[in-house]
């Protein structure tokens, strides 16, 4: 074994792979691949000792009661695609579970649900329930390599989350194991079910800090036969408030409604070239999606609306002109990341209402550190990715930012919003979590993770201390 591991951990590594074999790693070139994630804020991570590789349930649980009795911690990983530091460790003593072998789900069709393994890529599933005229709604931006057990794991969202749900929607049950070991099952594979407390519902968005997922049952829905697809360009910011509450509260249910900035709008049209009139404030995107005859009575409906405010649209006829709208959407990130070399992406929520006050307030807390802002993201649920862009390599600037993103979360709890719709706590968000929680909240949820993990060995150091 590896000789710079301490004697305890050697020997507990050496049990394990007598059943594990090569799916247990203990070489640093294959070990500091699992360092970090997808996290931009600088954060100072430990290479774990080992990195596991399960491939079913019983391995798992061998796994978890080993290391738990031993005290050593362990991290759930999925793809890495975390922002906020979920997936990395922090002590160095940390052992990573990868669930990138347990990959695989089940279609069940007579019940219009789907059983999968906390390994399964997002996309493949959706694709494949797709084939079978079902639809699971969830879409983080992540969705084409980001995993099941990962989308649990944060509550992930997306942009069709405004008329769908996120995650924990369509969370009917879990499996997993807890402290010592211990498996558990909730839920079932059926629409109601209220016996006892629902910690299935729970589970979703604790981040891998109570315990480690092995199976989920999640439900399907029928998939739409017609989508249809606009832009709308603004030349006032809060005629984009204004135009926000009218669509939702028109009883037009759009399945995506999303902001661009005019940084952003800039931003995509010199990494992608799609022509997009940068004399605009700002954009929607706006999707529709139903029946077929639904949905063009809708289309019809939010562009008369839209028109009698003032503003130009531009509709997608085709399938291919579709997908370059989508596409606009889908280049934000590597579009942005160009205008520094460092980047920032905070998921506020603020109440729909409060949008035409909210956007402003940024703009001039980005302009009061000097900082380049992008504002996108999923407004028709009030929820906004803030970009601030830097010069890493420049502590000042570095500084700037840190100050700037803290100030954020404050104007973001003072406008009755939330510091994370998507992105979950982590490391990142934890010094700010007490501003929103408050004592109170924070002590019940120390509460629970000693309740689940007496140890603090379950992704240690993730949402709170204790």
């Amino acid at each position: 074994m590896n000789k710079a591991l301490p004697k305890k951990v050697e020997k507990v590594l050496e049990l394990l792979k007598k059943d594990l074999g090569d799916n247990l790693k203990i070489d640093i070139v294959e070990r500091v691949l699992y360092e970090k994630d997808a996290t931009a804020i600088p954060i100072e991570t430990k290479t774990p000792q080992a990195v596991i590789f399960p491939t079913n349930k019983k391995q798992v649980q061998k796994i978890v009661e080993i290391l738990y009795n031993e005290d050593i911690p362990m991290i759930p990983r999925g793809a890495g695609s975390c922002l906020t530091g979920g997936a990395v460790g922090l002590r160095g003593d940390e052992v990573v579970i990868s669930f990138e072998k347990m990959n695989k789900f089940k279609i069940d069709l007579d019940n219009a649900t789907v059983v999968a393994q906390p390994g399964v890529i997002t996309y493949e599933l959706q694709k494949a329930v797709e084939k079978h005229g079902l639809f699971y709604p969830p879409d983080p931006s992540s969705y084409k390599f980001s995993t099941i057990g990962g989308n649990i794991a944060e509550n992930a969202g997306g942009p069709r989350c405004v008329k769908y749900g996120v995650t924990r929607d369509y969370v009917l049950g879990l499996e997993g194991v807890i402290k010592y070991g211990q498996t558990f099952k909730f839920g079932a594979p059926v629409m109601k079910d209220v016996a006892g407390y629902d910690f299935t519902k729970f589970l979703v968005g604790s981040e891998g800090t109570l315990g480690i997922i092995t199976e989920a049952i999640l439900r399907l829905i029928p998939l739409p036969k017609e989508r249809r697809v606009l832009l709308a360009f603004f030349d006032r910011l809060e005629d984009v408030g204004r135009a926000v509450t009218k669509i939702m509260t028109s009883g037009v249910f759009p399945s995506a409604l999303e902001f661009m900035d005019k940084a952003c709008i800039k931003a995509v049209n010199e990494y992608k070239n799609l022509g997009l009139p940068e004399d605009k404030v700002g954009l929607l995107l706006i999707e529709l999606d139903g029946h077929p005859l639904a949905v063009e009575q809708e289309l019809l409906e939010v562009s008369e609306m839209l028109k009698n405010m003032g503003v130009s649209i531009q509709l997608a006829h085709t399938k291919e002109e579709e997908e370059k709208l989508w596409a606009a959407r889908r280049a934000l990130g590597p579009a942005i990341s160009k205008l520094g070399t460092g980047k920032v992406n905070e998921d506020i929520v603020v109440p729909r209402s409060r949008l035409a006050e909210y956007i402003p307030a940024v703009e001039k807390l980005a302009k009061k550190y000097e900082l380049i802002c992008a504002i996108f993201g999923h407004i028709g649920d009030g929820n906004l990715h803030v970009n601030f862009m830097f010069d890493k390599s420049n502590p000042q600037e570095v500084e700037k930012v840190e100050k700037a993103v803290e100030e954020l979360f404050k104007l973001t709890v003072d406008f009755g919003g939330s510091i994370t719709g998507e992105h979950g706590v982590g490391i990142t968000k934890k010094p700010f979590l007490k501003l929103q929680l408050g004592d109170v909240g924070i002590e019940l949820v120390k509460g629970v993770k000693k309740l689940f993990d007496p140890k603090n060995l379950f992704n240690p150091g993730k949402v709170v201390d204790v």
